[in-house]
């Protein structure tokens, strides 16, 4: 009996030892071995915001590019895609298992304010590393351990309703904005930019992302007078509207946020209402169509590697936040750590890929402050009708 209580305790303690000595063999290689590099996203695949599922599909192309000229340092990356439905219970679970099971090293994009803000503190209690949440929301902002791209909503309020009053020449201006913190940012950027002009929103009207039925939000904008109408809302909710406004014969000029600068979808989606009412759209790339080598070169890697995608700024949307965290990896060389590849990115000065033109240091991780604007043509072509305008106003919550 005494041999065996001896062996048992030897065997406890030897599985403690090596419990402990493969947690921190884990700790100092989180994420990749000598062959590969593991990086996740999570988005929409399916659901009322399904069209944005296409961020992480992108992100994709660019990996599959970086792995067929043979990875990155000698390593291939191995990408995770997890389908949240828009849900952030539904993202808090997913990014849970990619952290604890399939230990990934880094996230990029991952669609959504509440989705974000879902694992945000996960992510950074963990000291993952977060590359362009698509998100303008100022709560993610001040985090150590993510880099944003995505210009702040309370910049594109500001800058939409700047085009609406200064190019446009409109006064009497309503907004119909998802209530959250996308919603919250952008309407105080729209009514920082309209109290220097001395107006004020005539009308503010809340959508929920589940509601289908938007005829009383389109009545009060009607009824408020309002000749054009800033939307912060997604691309359902947004046809929904554009369609209902028109079957009530209410034509005002819609101004819509960048995350709907999408036109070949959103025309469809509309049946060419989009087109024919000429929606204006900030923007912060390039149009998908644009005649640069690196769009034509991510363009022909599409036909190659995803042919069933459609090539669309959605899609477009997850190269751009691919692109930051590949420069990275590759700038620290084959001694990869998490510490290295993090002070690669705070050192990132003016990188330009596809998407706007980057700066970061270790005590600003935030994202540019211009935008441009853009209006779907009667075809559904993109023209850009004002480029880059600078918000100088500053979000005092």
């Amino acid at each position: 009996m005494g041999l065996k209580k001896t062996v048992l305790a030897l065997l406890v303690a030897l599985f403690v030892v090596f419990l402990f000595a493969g947690n921190g063999h884990a700790r100092s290689e989180r994420g990749f071995d000598d062959n590969e590099i593991r990086i996740g996203q999570w988005g929409p695949q399916t659901g009322p915001a399904a069209p944005w599922g296409a961020v992480a599909r992108g992100s994709k192309l660019v990996f599959d590019v970086v792995n067929d000229e043979g990875g990155i340092h000698g390593r291939q990356v191995r990408y995770f895609i997890r389908d949240d439905q828009y849900n952030p219970s539904q993202t808090m679970s997913a990014v849970r298992e990619l952290v604890s099971r399939r230990g990934v090293f880094a996230f990029v994009g991952g669609v959504g304010t509440a989705p974000g803000l879902a694992v945000q503190n996960f992510l950074r209690q963990n000291e993952i590393i977060w590359v362009g949440v698509c998100s303008g929301a100022a709560a993610f902002h001040d985090n150590p351990w993510l880099w944003n791209i995505w210009p702040a909503y309370f910049d594109e309020g500001s800058i939409l309703a700047k085009h609406a009053v200064e190019n446009e020449g409109f006064e009497k201006i309503a907004f119909l904005y998802q209530n959250d913190d996308w919603g919250m940012d952008a309407m105080a950027g729209i009514k920082a930019r309209l109290e220097l002009h001395g107006l004020e929103l005539l009308e503010a009207v809340p959508v929920e992302p589940i509601e289908r039925d938007l005829s009383s939000q389109v009545a009060r904008l009607q009824a408020s007078g309002a000749e054009a109408v800033i939307g912060i809302v997604a691309p359902t909710q947004a046809a929904i509207a554009l369609r209902t406004a028109v079957s009530m014969g209410y034509q005002p000029q819609w101004l819509h946020s960048y995350n709907l600068c999408d036109f070949d979808l959103m025309n469809h989606i509309t049946e060419g209402l989009w087109a024919r009412e000429g929606v204006i759209t900030a923007a912060f790339t390039d149009t998908p169509h644009a005649d640069t080598p690196q769009m034509n070169r991510y363009r022909e890697a599409q036909k190659k590697y995803a042919p069933e995608e459609r090539w669309g700024i959605f899609y477009l949307a997850g190269i751009v936040v691919a692109e930051p965290l590949v420069w990275a990896l590759k700038e620290v060389g084959p001694e990869l750590s998490t510490e290295a590849v993090r002070d690669a990115l705070n050192s990132v000065t003016e990188f330009q890929g596809v998407g706007p033109v980057l700066t970061w240091t270790a005590d600003d991780h935030r994202p540019p402050r211009s935008l441009r604007i853009w209006q779907c043509g009667p075809n559904g072509e993109f023209n850009v009708i004002h480029d880059w305008i600078e918000n100088e106003l500053v979000y005092e919550k």
